[in-house]
């Protein structure tokens, strides 16, 4: 009898392992990035069950073709107006479902390996934005009477006292905050990682003083809750600094038409910590950054730093002459 010779798992089949198996089993990722990841391929089954008239059940690896997902890229970009960026992250789970499909399906292997050969897009990286201390100080302001003041005043302190971002800070609960001793709070970073940001003696007494205004807010509970009790979503906390924005741009005309988003104030606690002559690493660890060179960009965003440092090269003795056109052409092209 000859052998009988398995079959390769179906295209259904391998995507299940894939976040099943290979993702949350063995990879042991967030579930921050497998939402990203299932975003990722759940729009492009979407879209390429339309251009192919099949249901994605009835998808095959060979079916992803390079001519796919360029169309499914250029879909990203001219229809759904996702950035640069935005694409390339989809581009990247889409790679990382074929790396997986191919060692699943050795004789899709060639396939997979054509759909690998499409390119990440190269882009400009802007400078970053960031706001003066003076403007930061407005944007927060004072607390106001309210409780819905008094949180968002909280919440714009923490999120300019740790240089967080959004997410970490509006998932801050009690439990994390220290306040006796070397106060500081807890941070739940990317990829599940974590790390400790010392606060202001300001900042403790306005923590101290929320929570003796809302006693209930205890243990596992958000420092920072909604109306019902939940915590605020990063939506929420952009919506409340828009607001403070608008409010303080009577005091600071500076912030007219600037474009601030809770990630602008993380911007700004890293710019002001260079400018206090904090080293790299020491921003790299305070911010969560794995690589240093992550920092670096602020070196390049900031211009004062710049000019500080060609002051310290002198300048050359140049002599210029004035230009003196020599032909009656020349002559009458620079006096028009």
């Amino acid at each position: 009898m000859s052998e009988r010779t398995s079959q390769p798992p179906s295209f259904p089949a391998i995507v299940q392992q894939f976040f099943t198996d290979y993702l949350v089993a063995q990879r042991a990722v967030s579930p921050r990035t497998v939402a990203c990841y299932r975003d990722a391929i759940t729009l492009f089954l979407d879209f390429a069950s339309k251009r192919l008239a099949k249901v994605p059940t009835a998808m095959q690896l060979a079916d992803i073709t390079p001519e796919l997902l360029l169309a499914f890229l250029a879909h990203l970009e001219q229809e759904r107006n996702n950035s640069i960026r935005s694409r390339n992250l989809r581009l990247t789970a889409l790679r990382a479902l074929l790396r997986f499909a191919g060692r699943r399906d050795v004789t899709a292997l060639h396939m997979v390996e054509r759909a690998m050969a499409v390119p990440m897009k190269r882009f400009e990286r802007p400078m970053l934005g960031y706001l003066t201390r003076p403007e930061m100080l407005a944007v927060i302001g004072q607390p106001g009477e309210s409780w819905t003041s008094q949180r968002d005043h909280l919440l714009l302190v923490m999120l300019y006292n740790t240089g967080g971002r959004v997410s970490e800070i509006v998932g801050v609960r009690v439990a994390d905050v220290v306040l006796d001793g070397a106060a500081c709070v807890h941070l739940q970073g990317k990829g599940r990682k974590q790390r400790s940001v010392p606060l202001w003696k300001s900042t403790v007494l306005e923590v101290r003083a929320w929570l003796r205004l809302n006693p209930q807010l205890r243990g596992l509970t958000p420092l920072l809750p909604n109306r019902d009790g939940h915590a605020m979503t990063r939506c929420n906390a952009a919506q409340r600094l828009a607001l403070a924005v608008e409010f303080a741009t009577a005091k600071q005309p500076s912030l007219a038409g600037k474009r601030i988003s809770p990630h602008t104030v993380r911007h700004s606690t890293a710019m002001h910590l260079l400018q206090s002559g904090v080293p790299f690493n020491v921003i790299a660890l305070w911010l969560g950054h794995e690589n240093v060179n992550t920092t670096h960009q602020y070196v390049e965003a900031d211009l004062t730093m710049k000019e500080k440092a060609l002051g310290n090269i002198e300048e050359p003795d140049t002599k210029l002459k004035r230009f003196r056109a020599s032909d009656s052409l020349m002559r009458f092209l620079e006096g028009l």
